[in-house]
């Protein structure tokens, strides 16, 4: 009879390397909402109405909820993030002209880090 090998983590317990790519998705997010929080302390100074802000800090809180639901091993989570973090650079780059390099890295983080961290733990997700 032929073995069956598996190369990835068999435990359900969220490891070290898991937890650390959270923060690591998690810091680069607050640090996108700080920019926002900038730009809103600023908007009569911009010109940046009102609307902008509603949308953006909305999808600052969906991101933030997508990373909880990562955590809770929920797979919409996995599939909102990257979704969210795209659009709020395009709304940044489109709306007000500014490539924000913390929507760049959180990108990076998440294909790179955060797929290897979460990948091997992808049959404890749940729908």
């Amino acid at each position: 009879m032929e073995k069956e090998y598996s190369y990835f983590d068999e435990d359900p317990k969220k490891g070290l390397g898991f937890i650390l790519a959270l923060a690591a998705l998690l810091l680069f997010t607050i640090m996108g909402v700080g920019i926002d929080v900038d730009e809103y302390l600023q908007h009569e100074f911009l010109n940046i109405p009102k609307w902008y802000f509603y949308f953006i800090f909305s999808i600052d809180i969906l991101m933030i909820v997508s990373l909880a639901l990562i955590y809770f091993y929920r797979k919409v989570g996995i599939f909102t993030f990257p979704v969210l973090l795209l659009l709020h650079f395009f709304m940044h780059n489109y709306y007000l002209s500014t490539f924000l390099y913390t929507d760049v890295t959180n990108l990076f983080l998440f294909t790179g880090f955060g797929m290897l961290a979460i990948i091997p733990k992808w049959k404890f997700f749940r729908s």
